[in-house]
């Protein structure tokens, strides 16, 4: 008998779907919550410095998340393909998808460790002149991207771990590199003298992410080669593939470039604010790290989500792929109403937390509880982004970020900037997000009837026929 044909039933076709997703989902929360966490506590650390230091990592912000969202972006390709494979029991095409994952993973980190090397300091001198945040932006800029194989090979390996189900694994590499952060930030950036460790500042955080992530890198590997079962990684006689690649990317490219987008979006955010004035950046700068708390666990829940649905959609289970989405979608409100009210409630406590001046505060306090208006729509959306992605549907997901994050909160803001003053600025994230959720509505509906519904027939056809 063929290996393939013993294999079991993978849990994304068997178990129920609300133990099953909250199996998956709670692992993927907890190390998204963590990674969040370290994101914050980097700032926070830094913000001791000064607030000039703040502003350096805030402006270096764009370019972080150009490289998450390649590295995700790809990610989120190799997971919704593998899964369908793997749902569809095409154990040799997972396979494959895989191996090239990995090298494309390998090709993105080596373009950005030249640009890293390039282009650093071209990219702080461009928006603004005051050295020394210039110089604590190379510094930290410089680090994050040439040292940056640990980001997209522990994103890359832990998406393989996640496609096939393996949600503690995942959540292990995962916490375990942002502890390694947290722990090394506060020793490098103020140095310990009586241990010989010298005082790095801004550098010395630079160091302690791209640690963390060589760490996460590490185990994320070791998992695979030892526990991932269903996977049998090979590279031997290694030959990239056309074909593979034009699928990772039919599905991983919108998702690449609609992360990327975000990177455009805090790149021309942070010039409208730079005409108030730098501490008007160093909110935002701010702002983005304390949504990522509430927006990581949801996005924790929807890389839950994604492989269930692209397995079941393999599998044509249309009832599980509906009952999988719906569950999300009120879990994630759930998760997001906790956010608003934390906004609300607690904006100058999260702020003190990054050292804030009277300024920043006077700045920060309304923009916390502006901006966070947005929480309760973005959880739907988000929801429904990884449904596309994981039917197939990447442009979907791409066409809606384009919207949130470009067309619509970049002119409007602005425009409110010339109009009205800073404070109107932050309306155009939740008026952005809006118009976002109606595009996702019209897109699910659309999808639904072409995707869903046939699979529907198709079962039920099936039963009438048994």
């Amino acid at each position: 008998m063929e290996m393939t044909t013993e294999r079991k039933e993978n849990k994304m076709g068997s178990r129920p779907i609300k133990p099953l997703l909250l199996s998956m989902a709670l692992p993927m929360i907890l190390s998204m919550a963590v990674q969040a966490l370290y994101n914050v506590v980097d700032s926070i650390f830094v913000s001791q410095l000064n607030e000039a230091a703040l502003t350096a990592v805030s402006l270096a912000f764009p370019v972080q998340n150009l490289m998450i969202a390649v590295a995700v972006g790809t990610g989120v390709g190799i997971n919704s393909l593998l899964s369908r494979k793997l749902g569809e029991k095409d154990f040799e095409a997972a396979n494959c998808t895989a191996v090239n994952g990995i090298f494309l993973g390998m090709v993105s980190y080596l373009v950005f460790a030249l640009l890293g090397i390039f282009f650093s300091r071209t990219f702080f001198e461009v928006q603004l002149q005051d050295e020394q945040i210039l110089n604590y932006g190379v510094d930290y800029l410089w680090v994050v991207m040439v040292f940056s194989m640990g980001l997209f090979m522990q994103i890359i390996w832990e998406r393989l771990l996640q496609a096939t189900g393996k949600m503690v694994c995942h959540m292990f590499a995962q916490v375990v590199g942002a502890v390694t952060n947290i722990i090394l930030d506060p020793i490098l950036i103020f140095g310990v003298p009586s241990l010989g460790i010298p005082r790095l500042e801004v550098l010395g955080a630079a160091v302690a992410t791209v640690a963390g992530q060589i760490l996460g890198m590490i185990l994320a590997i070791i998992f695979n080669l030892t526990l991932n079962r269903e996977l049998h990684l090979s590279f031997r006689r290694f030959r990239p593939s056309k074909k593979i690649i034009k699928n990772i990317y039919s599905v991983g490219l919108p998702s690449i470039v609609m992360q990327a987008i975000g990177s455009v979006m805090t790149f021309g955010m942070n010039k409208i604010l730079l005409m108030f004035s730098t501490t008007a950046a160093a909110v935002f700068g701010a702002y983005f790290k304390l949504q990522s708390f509430i927006v990581m666990p949801v996005l924790g829940l929807n890389n839950a989500a994604l492989p269930i649905v692209a397995y079941n959609y393999g599998a044509r289970r249309p009832g599980r792929m509906k009952e999988t989405i719906r569950t999300s979608i009120v879990w994630a409100v759930i998760l997001m109403l906790l956010g608003v009210l934390a906004f609300q409630l607690f904006p100058e406590l999260m702020l003190s937390w990054f050292q804030a001046s009277e300024e920043m505060l006077a700045v920060g306090v309304p923009a916390l509880r502006i901006i966070s208006l947005n929480f309760l729509i973005a959880g739907i959306s988000i929801v429904l982004s990884g449904s596309f992605q994981a039917l197939g549907n990447g442009v979907f997901s791409l066409v809606m970020s384009l919207c949130r994050q470009l067309i619509v909160i970049l002119p409007l803001a602005y425009l409110f900037a010339k109009w009205f003053g800073l404070t109107a600025v932050w309306f155009a994230f939740p008026i952005a997000e809006i118009v976002s959720l109606l595009l996702g509505l019209l897109f699910f509906r659309k999808l639904y009837q072409e995707k869903i519904l046939p699979l529907e027939e198709e079962v039920r056809n099936k039963g009438e026929s048994a």
